[in-house]
């Protein structure tokens, strides 16, 4: 049944909506979203645009700086805020979508934090979108429980669970599904916005507060936007000013050049930065994908200890500590590889050998997609990180350049890697446009950001036509006759009736659509979006 505040107000939803959830969507609830909206979407579009802006700079060959307006920022000593109790030792964190099934797994995995997720490894239906917020504050109010009658299997939560914390949509996402003053809604102001006004109140009662990751910020000025959001709700909730905390993601190459800057923004609420490792790649050679002689390697060849990645994340540590916030490492998207016990132990020491070079290095934390990583990944920070966090590691012996931030990795482009980016983006995306953000391929645990680095470094090498490992040009037609050959390869492993019953058939067409285009789509699921 619709809202009667709907019924009278500015807001309605799409054509599409057939289910209004009124538990969720309460006139309370949509009077705050609204509140939120008019005060903060217009600056949200216009910091959109300044990336358009922005993007016309790189375009004509130039790299990022450190800003010159901002340098006092940078030079300063000054400190961000408190860390609550209950985040001060994050030493492995879980992600995953909203599910049921998956947020009771991870809240009982063992590790210290859990990452809901309404972003990269969530696909935005409108069933997944609302529906994940209700299994949140099921979650919160510790009621959550799933019965698997296929399995005849039962999931509650456990009496110690992990800290929860909330990913939102990034700012470059809508959602479609809510019109306020006949504009869509912003995905981050929704997410955002229901979260705080259904929880903060169960949260405070038991002894934590609302938690967030704020992905993809580009800029330090998307930092202060988030910080006046923070500010707003707070008030609007009654609840004192510092009561929202956030971690950043560092998940884009601007925002290495603009660390002290994103941190002093949200000096009240941010509790630390993370180290987001593909979607990092991923902007890294979509920003610069128009710079001549720019070619990133095969994503296989690109790895945290490529020169560029191991000096933004121990840049990322310094400036963290020097602070008082948390510096968490990267993703291990590892899973379990059934019925091969030396593959298995092969991933696990892949597994180990990451996370033994993050605490090394000084972080406080890392992350892992799957449960039966979590206690590899503990014995490696237990091991090296006795204290509840490494604030104390300074790193005062690292210098980075506005050069080493982008210095180009060596490597080569080979047939097998544009052959995996096809094949994994089009895989992706197929479950993507069924709804499904987290998807397992190839014993890894995939979300978005896999699919847009996977089809930007295919567009990259075509758009340059690089020379492959063999000495082969990588032009339109080796293009078509490699990407038709995985297609054919497709259709013979999943049955030519499966895949005319599943999304292949579009998933191809848009991932062939967005390769071959001249203008670079910013965002695969964008385009996407209308689907689902």
């Amino acid at each position: 049944m619709e809202s009667t505040y709907l019924k009278q107000s500015k807001i309605n939803f799409s054509k599409e909506v057939n289910n209004y959830y009124p538990e969720i969507l309460t006139d309370e609830a949509l009077i705050f979203i609204t509140a939120l909206h008019e005060k903060f979407n217009p600056e949200r579009l216009s910091l959109l645009e300044s990336r358009v802006i922005q993007q016309k700079v790189f375009d004509e060959g130039k790299f990022p700086i450190f800003p010159t307006e901002t340098k006092s920022i940078r030079d300063g000593n000054w400190t961000a805020g408190n860390i609550p109790h209950d985040l001060q030792d994050r030493r492995v964190e879980i992600t995953g979508p909203v599910d049921k099934k998956m947020i009771i797994n991870a809240l009982n995995s063992g590790a210290k934090t859990f990452m809901a997720d309404l972003e990269d490894s969530n696909a935005p239906t409108w069933k997944n979108a609302i529906e994940g917020q209700q299994n949140l504050i099921d979650a919160n109010k510790k009621t959550i429980s799933l019965v698997d009658t296929k399995r005849n299997k039962s999931y509650t939560l456990n009496p110690e669970t992990a800290v929860l914390l909330v990913r939102p949509r990034g700012l470059h996402l809508d959602e479609r599904h809510i019109i306020i003053n006949n504009e869509k809604a912003s995905g981050s102001l929704v997410d955002f916005g229901l979260y705080v006004f259904h929880n903060t109140q169960t949260m405070l009662q038991n002894g934590t507060a609302p938690y967030f990751y704020l992905p993809k910020l580009e800029h330090y000025l998307e930092a202060r936007w988030w910080n006046k959001v923070f500010e707003f709700a707070q008030e609007y909730l009654e609840v004192p000013n510092g009561t929202f905390k956030a971690t950043v993601l560092v998940e884009t190459i601007t925002a290495s050049f603009q660390l002290d800057e994103i941190i002093f923004e949200l000096k009240d609420h941010i509790v630390g930065l993370n180290c987001g490792r593909w979607d990092y790649i991923f902007s890294y050679i979509k920003k610069f994908r128009n710079h001549p002689n720019f070619v990133v390697p095969n994503r296989d060849q690109v790895t945290m200890t490529t020169p560029f990645m191991d000096a933004y994340s121990k840049l990322v540590i310094q400036r963290c500590h020097k602070r008082g916030i948390l510096a968490i490492g990267g993703m291990a998207a590892q899973i379990p590889i059934k019925n091969d016990e030396k593959a298995n132990a092969a991933a696990l020491e892949k597994v180990r050998t990451d996370k033994e070079r993050e605490v090394k290095n000084g972080h406080d934390g890392t992350w892992v997609a799957h449960p039966a990583l979590v206690a590899v990944a503990m014995a490696e920070f237990n091991k090296y990180m006795p204290t509840a966090n490494q604030l104390h590691v300074t790193r005062d012996d690292v210098n980075i350049t506005e050069q080493d931030l982008v210095e180009i990795p060596k490597g080569t482009v080979t047939e097998d890697g544009i052959r995996k980016n096809i094949n994994v983006g089009i895989l992706y995306t197929e479950a993507w446009l069924r709804g499904h953000g987290a998807v397992a391929l190839y014993n890894l645990m995939e979300d978005a950001a896999t699919a847009e680095i996977s089809r930007t470094q295919v567009w990259q090498w075509l758009h340059n036509e690089v020379v492959i490992e063999d000495g082969r040009t990588f032009d339109r037609k080796l293009y078509e006759a490699i990407f038709d050959d995985e297609i054919e390869k497709l259709i013979t492993e999943f049955g030519e009736e499966n895949i005319k019953n599943s999304k292949f058939e579009l998933a191809i067409e848009l991932f062939n659509k967005l390769v071959i285009s001249e203008v670079f789509e910013e965002f695969l699921t964008l385009p996407a979006y209308q689907y689902i």
